[in-house]
């Protein structure tokens, strides 16, 4: 683990909250000047602290109403197999995240969609094509009580 200190942890906060934040601006924020700044977040980034910068688009904006947590549980746990899942997750776009867990299921996948019908369609198209899973259990989410936010990080 890369150690940080409370500038570094004040810079993560602050990109969390808003990563398109300008250099100065974030550098107003943490009480730095901007060169200071730019080669900490540079540093950030190089160690793999940062690992990206994305937008968070609302899903219902662009007609994916249906979220849905998804359990799975492989009947084989060969190498072979596990990766072979794990490359489907990553390839399915409908799947959004994706867990490898401790406990009674294998996976747990985050599945945004359309409506129930193409949850239906997704279910029986991709997901029942995934090799070796010997159960699906899925559980709809009707709202969201928290959504992202940044980690707890001291």
């Amino acid at each position: 683990m890369t150690a940080l200190d409370a500038i570094d942890q004040h810079i993560l906060l602050e990109l969390q909250l808003d990563g398109r934040l300008t250099n100065q601006e974030l550098a107003d924020r943490v009480g730095l000047s901007p060169s200071p700044c730019l080669r900490r977040v540079r540093a950030l980034e190089q160690a793999g602290v940062i690992t990206g910068y994305r937008a968070v688009v609302a899903p219902e904006t662009v007609g994916l109403a249906i979220t849905a947590f998804v359990r799975l549980t492989l009947s084989s746990h060969a190498s072979e197999v596990v990766d072979a899942v794990e490359r489907e997750l990553r390839d399915v776009p409908e799947i959004t995240e994706a867990y490898l867990l401790a406990g009674d299921a294998d996976y747990l996948v985050k599945v945004v969609v359309a409506s129930f019908p193409a949850y239906e369609a997704f279910l029986r198209d991709r997901l029942r094509g995934i090799p070796s899973l010997a159960s699906i259990e899925t559980t709809f989410a009707f709202g969201t009580t928290k959504d992202v936010s940044p980690l707890a990080i001291s």
